[in-house]
């Protein structure tokens, strides 16, 4: 485990702390020229002082820093004599005592509180990587057993017509086109995985990314479908354009893989406050009650892991679904309709300062 630099030193954090420092003195020379025969307030500010310094900077430095300029400032700028020091005032080493104490107190629990952060952040990323490649894994066997069973069926049997032979390589084709589907959701995954989960955005038309992921699936599924909606205004979305045409292709295929009846699917995008709205309608079976719940784990039951369909799961696409909105500082749900079928759909902000509600 790499080891915890103590007393880190930046720019940023000995700027705040003049800043504060700067502050502190000047709020002091208000209240003194407001009440010239009262110095007690000085002691209780440069407290505050040493509380926020420890709390918005890394690490120990500052936080004693401040703690010991703040103990010789006000002996030296607040209290009588002024402009002179004065170390034989009484209590003033239990005040300087008093002052590091609160300092290295302040600090130790600051970085606990940002290294549990970090931790958990890196507990959260490595959890969905280890479920991922549980998921995985049995999504890539079972298209190449597949693949393989077709493969050798044509070489072991060369009296096969022409009609079983192309129904042999049109299954065999189906199973690598899914396996290529598993591989860029592995490879969207290995993209959010770096910088925290964040992702570098640049403005998109959203109407264009609509057309462009639709435009891929209907070279798939010639016979599904497909209904576009978007608003007459040009709508720029920030975002990373792979990933998000990969959670469109995958709310696509779901909806053909899950619906089951799906015989028509609608995919609009839309404005709605700051944020603008992506939604994928199917008019299919719609989603379990049992399974809305963990909908966007990617934890699969057990009974499904050994299922003979298991490579055609939701676990896997919408979990990088999820993870691919979340790192865009979005927000993504599914329902039922009450005329039947479902609706998932992903909110992203307009601006990349925005975070959902």
């Amino acid at each position: 485990m790499k080891k915890r630099n103590l007393f880190p030193f930046c720019w940023r954090d000995l700027a705040l702390t003049a800043l504060t420092l700067v502050c502190a003195i000047g709020f002091c020379a208000l209240l003194r020229c407001a009440d010239s025969n009262n110095d007690a307030y000085a002691y209780p500010i440069f407290l505050l002082a040493v509380l926020l310094v420890s709390r918005i900077t890394s690490g120990y430095l500052f936080g004693l820093i401040t703690a010991v300029l703040g103990v010789v400032g006000v002996n030296y700028i607040f209290t009588f004599p002024y402009l002179a020091f004065d170390f034989t005032l009484s209590g003033y080493p239990l005040t300087f005592l008093t002052y590091l104490a609160v300092s290295v107190i302040t600090s130790t629990l600051t970085s606990q509180i940002k290294q549990q952060e970090h931790l958990r952040i890196e507990t959260e990323r490595e959890k969905l990587r280890a479920n991922l490649l549980r998921s995985v894994s049995h999504d890539i066997r079972t298209p190449l057993t597949s693949i393989m069973g077709a493969t050798s069926a044509i070489l072991d049997n060369p009296g096969l017509s022409e009609e079983e032979k192309r129904e042999l390589l049109t299954d065999a084709r189906d199973e690598a086109q899914w396996l290529i589907r598993v591989v860029e959701n592995l490879l969207s995954v290995t993209r959010i995985g770096n910088d925290q989960g964040k992702v570098a955005a640049e403005l998109e038309a959203a109407e264009e990314v609509l057309a462009e992921t639709v435009q891929k699936f209907r070279k798939r599924f010639p016979n599904m479908k497909v209904h576009v909606t978007a608003p007459e205004e040009l709508l720029m979305v920030p975002m990373d354009v792979i990933l998000i045409e990969q959670v469109l292709s995958n709310l696509l295929e779901n909806a053909v893989f899950h619906g089951v009846s799906t015989s028509l699917i609608t995919v609009s995008v839309e404005r709605e406050g700051d944020y603008a709205k992506f939604s994928v309608r199917d008019n299919g079976r719609g989603i379990a009650p049992d399974r809305m719940a963990n909908l966007f784990r990617s934890q699969l039951p057990q009974g499904e892991l050994s299922s003979s369909d298991g490579k055609r799961n939701m676990g896997l696409g919408l979990a990088v679904c999820e993870a691919v909105v979340r790192a865009h500082n979005g927000t993504m749900n599914a329902r039922n309709l009450k005329e039947g079928g479902a609706e998932f759909f992903f909110l992203l902000p307009l601006s990349t300062t925005e975070e959902p509600a």
